[in-house]
């Protein structure tokens, strides 16, 4: 009976050490070498020995694939403007400035109007209570502050276009 527990013992440690020289025989073909080559990678040696691959090595690599993208896509030098670095007859450089004076001069009408309905609903200080505001007088102050800011932004946005208006104004005076 002692033969047969030792027999057993003995088959059994050597069925546990042919699995685990199989398991890492399996492990050790898995890893094979990979290969980087610019922003992919491969481990087929012929890809990688025809390009400027290189050998990686330490560490696992995962890769994920992702969308691809078209190839055939070429990344140029920036887009330039026809005109960029040639200079312009006064001719069209008048036009261009007079475009630029019209477009900023509706923005100051309208900039103009704005501010106009802003200091007629802001009342000095003393706008009209809305709906909720009667019994929130919290949500009175909100807003009077809210339309004091606006306030203060579209007169700020006014003196700006003025400025350059002014500035358009002096850069046509040097092109005449």
């Amino acid at each position: 009976m002692k033969k047969t527990a030792i027999v057993r013992s003995f088959l059994m440690t050597e069925c546990f050490a042919l699995v685990s020289l199989a398991i890492m025989a399996s492990s050790s073909l898995a890893q094979e070498r990979i290969y980087r080559c610019g922003n992919e990678y491969t481990n087929n040696v012929k890809d990688a020995k025809s390009g400027a691959c290189k050998l990686v090595e330490g560490g696992n690599v995962t890769v994920i694939q992702g969308n691809r993208t078209p190839t055939t896509r070429v990344a140029s030098a920036p887009q330039t403007s026809p005109n960029s670095g040639q200079r312009v007859d006064n001719s069209e450089q008048r036009v261009r400035d007079a475009d630029s004076r019209g477009i900023l001069e509706a923005e100051l009408k309208k900039a103009e109007a704005k501010q106009a309905e802003l200091l007629k609903e802001y009342n000095n200080g003393e706008p009209d209570r809305q709906g909720i505001e009667g019994r929130n007088h919290q949500k009175y102050l909100d807003r009077v502050a809210d339309l004091k800011a606006s306030i203060a932004r579209i007169d700020s946005d006014i003196a700006g276009i003025k400025r350059e208006l002014g500035r358009n104004t002096s850069s046509a005076a040097k092109t005449n």
